[in-house]
């Protein structure tokens, strides 16, 4: 009876039933009773076992996987933006907000302080949570990449109702949703490889990514996506997780380039290398995007991987030296102008 309960607790959500359930069977990503990626995908590698993996995260992590001393950051209010101005700030590891063209976009948020469904569990680094939802002005559209906690926060969600206009999300995941009291209505959840039109000039198509899904026991009920958001002016590669895979080029060549690719950097392992980006595929992957910009993100909020918390980018920048590609590096807070190419940003975590 305790853990029926325990299921039944809010935060985990629901798994799809009904029509969305009919739909998600009736998907060519859908076989064998779970969603399924384009390339063979075990969990783990390397001869890892999850008892191997809880044994690495209990008490095999470096010392300075958290940081001693709080992270860096700053306070952009963008409650006062001027609503001509095309921006971004980011709030740690993948929650961004995007104001562009006239529109407001938020990815991924979390700000309950915790990736996890209990709030003393994958706690946020120190000086890491410096918003809140009452810091965001009204969104037009809220993009969701796939349901693990480190992306779909049930607090924030909860929180964000009265805010958000129009969720954009996965095929299944908007079950989790609809529970937790978003209007069907407000809800776009598609397969791999749909195009959306949302008004004149503002587009999004969803791309295959090598990932998995779940909040509880049973995985892949629902899909994980990243996302095309192309705009009057711009075109954003918005990635969610992935490993690696041929998916990259594949939507380079689709699209043509990008303005701006956001990718995970951070939270790899070597045991888990098919699911996450790990370090000396980051930038071969913004290549096959043929992005103009990267922006790096996954990384300097939670501990989820096993390396020091700075890691990542440090790697990407020393990486970089060889590929010499545009990589930004704002401090969590920090307002990105998306029209000028020429800002410069410090290596705010050797500070």
């Amino acid at each position: 009876m305790r853990i029926f309960g325990l299921i039944k607790i809010a935060r985990f959500g629901k798994m799809p039933s009904g029509e969305r359930l009919a739909k998600i069977k009736r998907s060519p990503n859908f076989r064998d009773g779970a969603f399924q990626n384009q390339s063979v995908t075990p969990q783990l590698t390397g001869g890892a076992t999850y008892v191997k993996v809880m044994k690495q995260i209990l008490f095999g992590r470096p010392k300075r996987s958290t940081p001693l001393d709080p992270i860096p950051s700053m306070k952009t209010n963008l409650l006062s933006l001027d609503p001509d101005e095309n921006c971004l700030v980011w709030f740690g590891h993948s929650s961004y907000f995007i104001q562009i063209d006239g529109r407001r976009f938020l990815v991924d948020p979390v700000f309950s302080g915790s990736a996890s469904p209990f709030s003393f569990m994958t706690k946020a680094f120190k000086g890491t949570d410096r918003y809140a939802t009452d810091d965001l002005p009204p969104i037009d559209y809220l993009f969701i990449t796939h349901d693990h906690y480190d992306h779909l926060d049930y607090k924030t969600i909860r929180q964000l109702i009265p805010k958000v206009s129009t969720v954009i999300t996965s095929l299944g995941t908007g079950e989790h949703l609809e529970y937790w009291g978003y209007d069907p209505g407000r809800i776009i959840e598609n397969d791999w490889c749909q195009h959306i039109d949302l008004e004149p000039g503002f587009t999004v198509d969803t791309i295959p990514a090598r990932h998995f899904s779940g909040r509880w026991f049973k995985r892949n009920q629902a899909l994980w996506t990243s996302f095309v958001l192309q705009t009057p002016n711009q075109k954003i590669f918005i990635g969610g997780d992935s490993g690696y895979d041929k998916h990259f080029a594949e939507t380079g060549n689709t699209f043509g380039g990008f303005d701006l690719a956001i990718l995970e950097n951070g939270q790899y392992n070597p045991y888990w290398k098919h699911i996450h980006l790990m370090p000396n595929e980051i930038l071969q992957a913004a290549k096959e995007l043929k992005a103009k910009r990267i922006l790096p993100v996954h990384s300097s909020k939670f501990a989820l991987g096993n390396h020091e918390w700075d890691e990542p980018l440090k790697l990407i920048t020393e990486n970089n030296k060889k590929e010499n590609l545009d990589i930004i590096t704002p401090m969590i807070g920090e307002k990105v102008n998306l029209d000028d190419q020429r800002q410069v940003f410090s290596q705010w975590w050797e500070e």
